[in-house]
């Protein structure tokens, strides 16, 4: 095999790919190649005869690893790249405990929650508790309990610690303690996880179970992490585990672009990388491929008053471009105005595409102005950061189901589906089913088919459409784990009578859902036949082990491609415009 890849690199590139043995920092500024530099570098690891399963690449997105993955693919062979540990940290610390989870207590199956089946549980127990959510606002608790579990704070130890106590009082919710308690155990007798337990539990794994860590460090030789100063405390300390027996860890980052501090990264992973391995090997790419000169130099009078930071010298052999514009407005509705005026002229004066364009502002709550004004002008835009695909009613009712035949015990699935479509079970009677869970310590799926005198307290009628509910979920469960995903997901669809349903709306809202149902079951069929073609698993419980981490960028249309898009500025990390307008600058 021949090197040529290399010489697709620059020298600081080249440097940072051939030199795999050891601890390295790569500090890549913006538009330097960071993804090229960890693809070859593990592309060069299998050159080196490094076999595939050794190497364990971590991400924060699907479409980063999916597009690493793709050109490794065209590098090497195939067959050799799909077994290589890559994809976002919850997608494999998830895969893990998937192995590995039974010691904690934990099925195979567990379902992963989203945040809002998180909300909802909150909710649920708030209301169970009496309390006020004025004050106990359920957003505000969810937030609380994710920053507790990515700082390793447990529900017990969250309980035992006086500073926090404090804390809580001061906001007047004195019982925050036992919402997390509940809300723990829940998730527990549900067998469930949220996206912060991935990483808590993975922690906990490692630390109780050396064992178990040591098969993983055993296991993979090399570790390379990608946007290394947004990992948080609990990604932090679960990677230095890994790489503690070999010390071959390669993390890419730069602390100028470390934005994401409000959902708990720490600048110091990156910033004590020297610390944490003093042999460590330190490489800059400076080369910015990506950007005008002009853009490059006015990033770089911005950054050059950061404190604290690993110095370097980003420079861009581009054209110097044209200058930076500032528009001045006396009211955001003539911001709005001259923005999509601008964007319009420049489509049709310079032959450009829609999606050549960018709206960025700091909040999504910034964004209506500016639908307004392109929508005015029949201007086509996309939104990220508003409802996700997979947060549209319709595809959570059929995904609930879907949970529900993997994992019966999730109790948020199962409040979803109970009585939907219409079977006539009542909110009196779920709450009920869900009282006498708490009551006897079994789980509401537990109460409805076997707990002993579960539906005594119901009437003949009641206990029949319930009865209906649980042959239902009981017959979809059969061969479900022989069956191909799509096969059984048409099945669950058409028996559960939601196609019906949705086939009978006529307005054309009810005509969209059918549509995102159908094309929910079309996204389920193309897993499937590319699983078989990879001899991956088929089953629903993988496409479910799959759908649960994915976000609506990963679920892009096409039409939805030429489109202006409206983003805050921390969703537009990493990707490209011709383009953009930051607009809101006065906030």
């Amino acid at each position: 095999m021949t090197d040529k890849y290399l010489e697709e690199l620059n020298e600081a590139q080249r440097l940072a790919v051939i030199n795999t043995e050891g601890p390295a920092l790569v500090i890549a500024g913006a538009g330097s190649g960071t993804t090229r530099v960890l693809t070859y570098r593990i592309v060069h690891l299998l050159r080196q005869q490094v076999p595939a399963w050794r190497i364990l690449a971590l991400t924060f997105t699907n479409k980063a690893a999916g597009e690493m993955r793709e050109r490794i693919s065209s590098l090497v062979d195939p067959e050799v790249a799909r077994f290589i540990w890559m994809g976002t940290f919850h997608s494999i610390f998830a895969r893990i405990l998937r192995a590995e989870g039974t010691r904690l207590g934990y099925k195979s199956n567990f379902t992963i929650y989203d945040s809002s089946d998180s909300k909802s549980l909150i909710r649920s127990i708030i209301k169970e508790m009496g309390l006020d959510d004025s004050v106990y606002k359920p957003g505000a608790i969810a937030s609380r309990i994710s920053a507790s579990k990515n700082n390793l704070i447990t529900a017990s130890i969250y309980a035992s610690d006086a500073g926090l106590q404090e804390y809580d009082k001061a906001a007047r919710m004195p019982l925050m303690y036992e919402i997390y308690k509940s809300y723990a155990a829940r998730c527990f007798r549900a067998n469930a996880m949220d996206f912060d337990d991935l990483l808590l539990n993975t922690n906990i794994l490692f630390r109780d179970f050396p064992d178990v860590l040591a098969s993983f460090q055993e296991k993979f030789h090399y570790v390379l992490v990608d946007e290394y100063q947004d990992t948080n405390y609990s990604q932090y300390l679960i990677v230095k585990k890994l790489a503690a027996a070999r010390r071959n860890i390669c993390v890419v980052g730069d602390d100028a672009q470390s934005i994401y501090s409000f959902r708990g990264a720490r600048i110091e992973n990156i910033l004590e990388f020297r610390n944490d391995y003093p042999e460590y090997k330190l490489f800059k790419l400076e080369q910015n491929y990506r950007s005008t000169q002009t853009i490059v130099n006015a990033a770089n009078t911005v950054i050059a008053n950061n404190e604290g930071q690993i110095r370097k010298n980003v420079y861009s052999k581009n054209e110097a471009g044209e200058n930076i514009h500032v528009m001045q407005a006396l009211t955001d509705t003539e911001e709005g105005f001259n923005i999509a005026s601008d964007i319009f002229d420049k489509k049709y004066s310079r032959q450009l595409n829609w999606s050549d364009f960018a709206i960025l502002y700091r909040t999504n709550a910034q964004s209506r102005i500016f639908e307004e004004t392109l929508r005015k002008k029949n201007i086509p835009y996309k939104i990220y950061g508003g409802l996700s695909f997979y947060e549209r009613k319709e595809i959570k009712d059929i995904l609930a189901y879907f949970r529900m035949v993997i994992n019966p015990e999730d109790e948020e699935a199962l409040k979803r589906t109970i009585n939907y479509p219409k079977r006539g079970i009542g909110d009196t009677t779920v709450t009920a089913i869900f009282e006498q869970a708490a009551e006897t310590g079994t789980s509401a799926w537990q109460v409805i088919t076997g707990s002993p005198g579960g539906l005594s307290r119901f009437n003949h009628g009641t206990n029949a459409k319930i009865l209906s509910y649980t042959d239902l979920i009981t017959t979809f469960r059969r061969d479900s784990a022989e069956t191909e995903a799509f096969i059984k997901a048409r099945e669950i669809a058409m028996g559960s009578g939601i196609i019906r349903e949705l086939r009978e709306g006529k307005s054309p809202e009810e005509v969209s859902r059918y549509e995102n149902l159908e094309e929910l079951l079309n996204g389920i069929k193309i897993f499937t036949e590319s699983a078989e073609t990879n001899g991956e698993p088929t089953s629903l419980e993988a496409y479910m082990a799959t759908v649960s981490l994915l976000t609506d960028q990963d679920n892009e249309k096409s039409e939805d491609r030429d489109k202006v898009t409206l983003m805050t500025m921390h969703s537009a990390k990493g990707l490209e415009f011709r383009h953009v307008y930051i607009v809101g600058m006065e906030d």
